[in-house]
C-alpha cells in the first residue's frame, strides 16, 4: 500500500456574512430568552418612532430581548417584526402567538456567547 495519506480537511467556523443564525444558535438564544419579561410592547397605534426607538436601545443593551404585541392578528404581527427587524438590524429567533424574541449583537460590548454550529 504504496500512497500518501489524504488528509480530511479541517471544519472552520466561518460566521455567515449576512448574520443568519444556525439552528443551534436559534435554539440556545430560545433557551436563554425562555425566562425574560417583555421590555417593548407594541399596541394598537401599531409601529411607531418611540416604539422602534426603545427596542433599538433595549437590544443595545441587552443584546437579547422580548416584546409583546397587543391587537395585531397573525399577519400584521408578522408585518409589525419584519418592520421592526428591518429598522433596528435586530434578529427573529422566534415568536410564540403575540411574543416574540429578538438578538443583535453588540459590536463593542458583546454579553451573549453563540455556539459556533
Amino acid at each position: 500500500m504504496g500512497g500518501s495519506l489524504a488528509m480530511r480537511p479541517q471544519k472552520l467556523y466561518n460566521p455567515p456574512m449576512h448574520n443568519s443564525l444556525t439552528a443551534k444558535q436559534r435554539q440556545h438564544l430560545k433557551r436563554l430568552g425562555h425566562h425574560l419579561k417583555p421590555v417593548v410592547m407594541i399596541a394598537e397605534q401599531g409601529l411607531k418612532e418611540t416604539v422602534i426607538t426603545a427596542t433599538a436601545e433595549a437590544l443595545d443593551a441587552h443584546e437579547l430581548i422580548k416584546i409583546r404585541m397587543r391587537g395585531a392578528d397573525r399577519p400584521e404581527r408578522h408585518q409589525l417584526l419584519d418592520s421592526l427587524c428591518s429598522q433596528t438590524q435586530a434578529q427573529l429567533v422566534g415568536q410564540t402567538g403575540s411574543t416574540a424574541l429578538l438578538f443583535k449583537r453588540n459590536s463593542q460590548k458583546s454579553r451573549i456567547a453563540l455556539p459556533h454550529r
